[in-house]
Formats: structure tokens, sequence, C-alpha cells
């Protein structure tokens, strides 16, 4: 392994350790958001609201977030994100104490600001790295993700009803714990620091002149429908499944089961791109995503719930690591955190809609209409990238003319 790569592994793991702490904060929020909302929200159309809410915080944070990245350095950035998430659980606990909405949507928000920093762990890890370990080490972060699969929805389940009759409170509570254990594990990184010269105004290139390139507008737009989509059904889920007369422990687990099929593949997905190349395992993604419609038309028994969402996991993973991996390609240094803070901005837009519509068309249209809309989504996506292989294949017949 290469020198540089030896360090490049060293904050992998450390992000990918920070990456399983941190993945409770988001599924705390995912597992519970929507059954908080049910109950404190006016209306059932505002039940998945705090979803949303986290969501646009992600959104909104994520340029902020980049422009810390640069200005401190990563290390320090990612730290004070973790610290936002400390005061977004105990936030969160506080309001569902109290019974106020609109709170609990600013903790939720909070919690998404977070995870504006979390969601560019992978893009920490794969700046040191060489190209030849990149997808590995962005591999690493997202197998990081599988804890949050037994983190999270475990401390949903063990704690939801501590503080009776205050369900849910405790386990924001213990959200906002482990995010301070993530600053602590966050303290191991090194990242080295900016050569001079590097990151000047002259060095970076317009942003316009970047994104002209087809890879970067295919991956940016391949990424934002791969993560609205997986929020748009994961969010709606644990209603859905309560709406058919299954417990929350089921819902909780079917979420579990879900993270789990978004991290596992984590160990292979990087080796996968190596191999086979990017477009393929991003082309097999999108038809994992297609298959969770199906299966989530088939039927309404836990079991089909189960599969759907473990599916939506799989298909999210090999889909928006490819995509992830396309949009670090060619980036110099100066470049990369401000391109991938415009990245996250888009796909997190992106979702905050689809987040906002899920519990809007499962309201007033039901969960099969939901899932129906997946398909012209996936279709879209696999046609730009069938595009861009015709594309790329075209000038490299030119280029060797």
């Amino acid at each position: 392994m290469p020198h540089n790569d030896v360090q490049a592994r060293r904050n992998a793991i450390v992000l990918a350790v920070a990456m399983g702490l941190a993945g409770a904060n988001a599924s705390v929020v995912i597992a519970t958001g929507a059954l908080v909302g049910s109950v404190l929200a006016p209306s059932p159309d505002w039940a998945t609201a705090p979803i949303t809410a986290f969501v646009v915080g992600t959104a909104l944070a994520t340029m902020p977030a980049a422009w810390m990245m640069r200005l401190m350095g990563r290390k320090d950035a990612y730290r004070i994100g973790a610290g936002i998430g400390v005061v977004a659980g105990l936030l969160a606990a506080w309001s569902v104490k109290e019974a106020l909405f609109w709170s609990f949507l600013a903790a939720t928000m909070l919690c998404g600001a977070y995870q504006a920093f979390v969601i560019s762990y992978r893009f920490g890890a794969a700046d040191s790295a060489s190209p030849a370990f990149r997808p590995r080490a962005i591999s690493y972060v997202v197998v990081g993700g599988l804890a949050s699969a037994i983190v999270g929805p475990q401390l949903v389940i063990f704690t939801k009803d501590l503080m009776p009759p205050f369900t849910f409170l405790p386990s924001y509570i213990g959200q906002a714990v482990v995010a301070a254990l993530a600053i602590v594990v966050l303290g191991f990184l090194r990242f080295d620091p900016v050569p001079s010269g590097v990151g000047t105004p002259g060095e970076a290139r317009p942003m316009r002149e970047i994104f002209r390139s087809p890879r970067l507008r295919v991956a940016v737009v391949c990424g934002a429908i791969s993560q609205a989509l997986m929020n748009l059904i994961m969010t709606a889920t644990p209603l859905a499944m309560i709406g058919c007369f299954h417990s929350t422990t089921d819902a909780t687990l079917a979420i579990q089961w879900h993270i789990v099929g978004m991290f596992l593949p984590g160990f292979f997905t990087g080796n996968l791109i190596t191999r086979f190349g990017v477009y393929p395992v991003m082309i097999f993604g999108l038809v994992l995503l297609a298959l969770c419609g199906v299966v989530a038309l088939s039927g309404l028994s836990v079991e089909h719930f189960f599969a759907a969402l473990i599916l939506l996991g799989l298909g999210w993973n090999f889909a928006f690591v490819g995509a992830s991996t396309l949009v670090v390609e060619g980036l110099k240094p100066s470049e990369r955190t401000k391109v991938q803070g415009i990245n996250d901005l888009v796909v997190f837009v992106t979702t905050s809609v689809a987040s906002l519509s899920a519990g809007k068309i499962l309201a007033n249209f039901g969960w099969g209409t939901l899932n129906v809309t997946i398909f012209p989504f996936v279709i879209a996506a696999v046609i730009l990238v069938l595009w861009l292989i015709r594309h790329e294949k075209k000038q490299a017949m030119t280029a060797g003319e």
C-alpha cells in the first residue's frame, strides 16, 4: 500500500467508527420522527414533517459545512458537527416532554444539520486516498454505517418506554450521548496540512467549467435520484406499517434491516467498482430500487415490508456509492469541498421534496401509489447512465482516430 494510503486507511477506519456512532442520529429520527409527528402534529398530513425538517436541515447546512471544512479543516468541522448533534438530541427530548411540535421540528432540523457533516465523511476518506484506493476508502465509511443499523434502532427499541408517558424521549437523550462519543472518536483523525499554494483562488476552476463535465452532472442527478427514492419509501414505511396494524417494534426492525441493506454491501462495493466499473454497479443498484417497488406492491405482510426495505437499502448503496465515486474523480484538492458541498446540496434539496411528499402521498393516495412513483425516476436514471456510457465511448473513439 502506498505511504499516502496508509494514512488514508487510518482516516477511513476512524471515519467508519464515527459513522457507526453518527448513524444513530439519522436512525433515531427516521424510526421515530413520523411516529412522534403523528402525535404532536396539528394534522395527519404533517406527520412526516419532522423527517422533512431533518432533510431540509441537511440541505441548508451542506454549503456552510463545506465552507467550515475549507476554513478550519475537516477534523475540527466534523467535531463541531457532532456537537450540533448533541444539542439536537437534547432539544428533541425536551420537545417530546413538553409536546411542542414546532420545537421538535427545530430539533430534527438540527439533527439534519449534523447529518450534513456526516454525509461528507465519505469524501473525507477519499480526499487523501490514491485513485486506486479511493472507492475502497468510500466503502470503508459506508461499512461504518452498518453499525448504525444496530446502534440506532436498538437504541430506540430499548429506550422508548423508559420514561412513561414520554415515549421516545429517552431515545433522543441516547442519541445525544452517542453524538458526544463521536466527538471523541473524530479526535483521532490525521489530515496532512494543505500544501502552500493549494486552494488558492487561481488554481480552482470556475464551478461553471467544472459542471460542464457530463460525468459529474450524471453523477449528481443519479445520486439525487437514488437518495430521494430511498428517503421517499423509508420515511413512509413506519406509518404504513402501523396503518397495516403491525407493531412499533416491527416498524423499527424494518428500518434496522433497511439500514443493514444500506451499509452491508460497503464491505465489497469498492471492490466491485474496481473490478467491473462504476457504471454497471450503479445500474445494478437502480434495478434493485425498482425491485423494491415491485415487492412493496405485492403484499402488506411484515415480510413484504422487510424485503422491500432491504432491497431499497441495497439499491441505494450501489447507486449512491457509485455516484459518489464519480463526483470525486478529476477534482483538484482546492475544488473538492465546494463541489462536494454543491453535490450534497442538490441531493438533499431533492430529498427534502421527496420526504415532504411521502406523508402527503401516503395520506391521500396510499402505500401502493407511493411505490409506483419509484419506476419513472429509476428509468430516467438508467437512461442517463447508458447515455453517459455511449457518450464516453464516442469520445474515446474520436480521440483514438
